[in-house]
């Protein structure tokens, strides 16, 4: 009887089987056959709570890859930029990376590691276990078959096409010739990934209660379903000529080179039956009204303090917050250590160009009141009273103020009295001051930061969320159905949340045309979804990424003080080629398995 120390890692995530706080524990899975294993149900739960283990914790993007699938996505994308030389999105961003560097092995490998845990659980588990019950083996066995598909998704929108693996579950102990695969065609990676999830969700629970959160629901099946045909419809996999010599061995094809409008029915139609199901019954978009008003600065900020709200589709619950606040936290000399963080998480100055005045309007209209120079005394909306704010940053939207900490600004944890953030480069927390902790950018993420100290722990961390299916929709809508009102009607929700007028208000016209929809829909997603590892993948498959991520990226003069620090200046230049549409394939993995055809450029 084989042992499972080949199948299971020793720390298990316990992501809800009896509370949602309880983490790590450890099964003696040196000792235990695969028939033990699945002979009880808190074995099998173990086993399960090991599969979960693979949904990506986002706060630790410093370190990314490692055993919790943390991404590069925020500092590798052009809103964001980490400080610090050793994060390896730097590294990314200058091009300093490849088929042998850490994190691409080990979303590889991880990925697949879930993939074949889940299909293994899969073939093993029984109702006839003791106290299981065939209805509960079925429901775990949907959760297995569920999340195995959105690991192949995962991998999907780094590597493109990949290998399937189906239901055969190779042994521990498989000779190389049994895993020499070649590659599925993308649209056979897409087919498989939509069909799995539609077998497991009449098997899953609709809603679990607060003792549950973080599994797999019937929402997040059908919501991966739905992402994944909008990865297949997007330009990057949808008649892509770009990879007409991505070919197997035997010259199949991996790309379709034909351009399919069809896929974008499919993928509007897949959210349009999320919508229906489930809005407004199970989700909603998280609202806090002031007034009777909508409020849209709190509710903008609310929807990622508040655990668990109806807006919350897929979440990893009771993550470690403290890296990503301490981030997030300017350095704030002489104040103690609850206020006092590294700021290291820099937005840039694209990212904060990219939010809208208060009337709804961009920076760029010449009717939008913006002005460019110059200060006014203003009162922030986490603030009590007027201070004096450089023009740039006044009378923004609500998510500006939400997510954007800017020099003059007021922190938001308050017990230690007010604090005035100065990002200049001998303010307090300014490049001269902080030594080794300051913005590189002259502009700080705040998104998703707490109102406490910010070495707390505990709170989820959203992975997915209402608005983006909102927006998913508009746009898969738009490319398919470009004269549906639905469109605008979901676009213009996200911006009534957010506080802001609605596209065909007063002084406000709707988007003539589909261009002029695109674009209103890609600059929406740019500001609701920003900092929420969205940007990354929507540049790649849009197939702009060589003009966004490409060339210097511009900040603030984090070397001078006042006023020279007012000055946009590149921080870097960054290198982004044809090649760096697909991660390469692990290049030990190519070496081993002759089928297997390595992305074009690498």
């Amino acid at each position: 009887m084989k042992k499972l120390s080949n199948l299971m890692v020793v720390a298990l995530l316990s992501l809800g089987f009896t509370s949602c706080k309880k983490y790590l524990d450890q099964v003696p899975d040196d000792r235990l056959t695969l028939e033990e294993t699945f002979a009880t149900r808190g074995t099998i739960e173990k086993f399960l709570n090991n599969v979960y283990s693979n949904i990506p914790n986002e706060w630790g993007q410093r370190n990314p890859g490692g055993d919790e699938n943390a991404g590069i996505w925020t500092g590798a994308s052009d809103e964001g930029e980490f400080l610090w030389g050793f994060v390896q999105s730097n590294n990314y961003n200058i091009g300093s990376w490849d088929g042998n560097s850490g994190f691409v092995g080990d979303f590889w490998r991880n990925y697949y590691r879930g993939i074949r845990n889940a299909g293994t659980f899969m073939q093993n588990v029984s109702g006839d276990a003791i106290d299981m019950t065939p209805a509960l083996a079925t429901q775990y066995k949907a959760e297995a078959k569920a999340l195995r598909a959105m690991y192949y998704f995962y991998l999907m929108r780094n590597f493109g096409p990949v290998i399937l693996l189906g239901d055969e579950v190779l042994p521990p102990d498989a000779s190389l010739e049994q895993i020499v695969l070649p590659r599925a065609s993308f649209d056979e990676c897409v087919d498989y990934v939509v069909s799995e999830l539609e077998a497991a969700m009449p098997d899953l629970p609709v809603a679990y209660n607060n003792l549950n959160y973080g599994r797999i629901t019937r929402g997040i099946a059908s919501a991966f379903k739905a992402q994944t045909l909008l990865l297949a419809a997007s330009p990057l996999f949808n008649g892509n000529t770009d990879y007409a010599s991505l070919v197997n061995r035997d010259g199949k094809v991996l790309v379709n080179q034909t351009f399919d409008i069809g896929k974008w029915t499919r993928a509007a139609t897949a959210y349009k039956e999320f919508l229906t199901a489930y809005y407004p019954s199970i989700y909603e978009l998280f609202k806090v009204t002031t007034n009777g008003a909508i409020d849209g600065y709190l509710s903008t900020r609310d929807v990622f303090l508040n655990d668990w709200n109806k807006e919350v589709i897929l979440a990893r619950p009771g993550a470690s917050l403290s890296g990503r606040q301490y981030e997030m936290t300017p350095y704030h000399n002489n104040f103690p250590r609850e206020v006092k963080g590294s700021g290291g998480l820099g937005a840039t100055q694209r990212q904060v160009d990219a939010y809208f005045m208060a009337n709804g309007k961009g920076i760029e209209d010449p009717t939008s009141g913006y002005v460019s120079s110059g200060y006014s005394d203003y009162q922030l909306p986490y603030d009590d009273q007027q201070r004096s704010i450089y023009n740039q940053w006044v009378n923004r939207e609500p998510r500006f103020y939400t997510n954007i900490t800017f020099d003059g600004s007021v922190w938001l944890n308050k017990n230690n009295g007010v604090i005035v953030t100065e990002l200049w480069n001998h303010g307090n927390s300014g490049k001269a001051t902080g030594g080794g902790d300051y913005s590189p950018t002259g502009y700080i993420v705040r998104k998703a930061m707490g109102l406490g100290n910010w070495d707390v722990g505990g709170r989820a961390l959203i992975l997915y969320r209402l608005a983006n299916v909102f927006l998913d929709y508009a746009e898969a809508l738009n490319e398919a159905d470009p004269a549906n009102p639905e469109a605008l009607q979901y676009l213009n929700l996200i911006r009534e949340r957010a506080g802001i007028p609605q596209y065909g208000s007063a002084d406000l016209p709707a988007p003539v045309g589909q261009d002029g929809m695109r674009t209103a829909i890609r600059r929406e997603r740019q500001v609701e979804l920003s900092f929420e590892n969205v940007r990354f993948f929507d540049t790649r498959r849009w197939k702009i990424a060589t003009t966004t991520d490409n060339g210097p990226m511009f900040g603030l003069n984090i070397s001078q003080d006042l006023p020279g620090f007012l000055t946009p200046t590149p921080f870097e230049t960054r290198v982004f080629s044809q090649r760096h549409y697909l991660w390469p394939i692990p290049f030990a993995d190519v070496n081993i398995n002759n089928l297997l055809v390595q992305n074009p450029g690498w």
